[in-house]
């Protein structure tokens, strides 16, 4: 079934279109979920859930842009949701720390080492680590998507790179090049 038919299945609770569906949008959806929870199992959790939440949903996409991406969105914002529920975007101090950049020499980093650090970052910091970094939203829609002001958003930024730094550095098998 081409795609375009499978949702429009899926809008009618087939379920063996949304079989189809799952077993196609399931990978990568997961890898979102692995960046925004704290374990691979809350990452699970998160999938199925989110999962469920598309199908609820699936009568919205509008089929402007990729239905991937429509419900990639849906899935960052239910785990967000959680986060915003679980009050983890308390106030602090917006004093951003002074930071270099980093830029890992070694290219044979594992994706496992690096997955763990960023899941091991405190929720606040993970967030809008992966929301600018690896999601290429900006300053201002994180701030929107999270209940925070702009400026938290670029200090939990910093501060999350520096964790990140420090636990690179920490780990001697790899070599750190600073950039300004």
């Amino acid at each position: 079934m081409i795609l375009e038919q499978l949702i429009h299945e899926c809008t009618k609770n087939n379920t063996k279109a949304q079989e189809q569906l799952y077993h196609l949008l399931a990978p990568k959806l997961f890898a979102v979920c692995l960046k925004y929870s704290r374990s691979y199992e809350e990452a699970q959790d998160n999938l199925q859930e989110g999962i469920l939440l598309v199908f609820e949903k699936i009568s919205q996409f509008k089929n402007i842009g990729s239905f991937e991406g429509w419900a990639k969105r849906v899935v960052i914002n239910y785990i967000l949701q959680q986060y915003r529920n679980q009050k983890v975007f308390e106030i602090i101090s917006e004093k951003i720390p002074d930071t270099d950049e980093v830029e890992i020499e070694d290219e044979n980093v594992s994706i496992e080492f690096l997955t763990q650090i960023i899941q091991s970052l405190p929720d606040r910091y993970r967030l809008v680590f992966n929301l600018y970094v690896m999601d290429d939203y900006s300053h201002k829609e994180i701030a929107e998507m999270l209940g925070i002001n702009i400026g938290t958003s670029k200090s939990n930024l910093a501060r999350a790179k520096a964790i990140l730094k420090d636990k690179i550095e920490s780990n001697s098998n790899y070599s750190i090049k600073k950039t300004k």
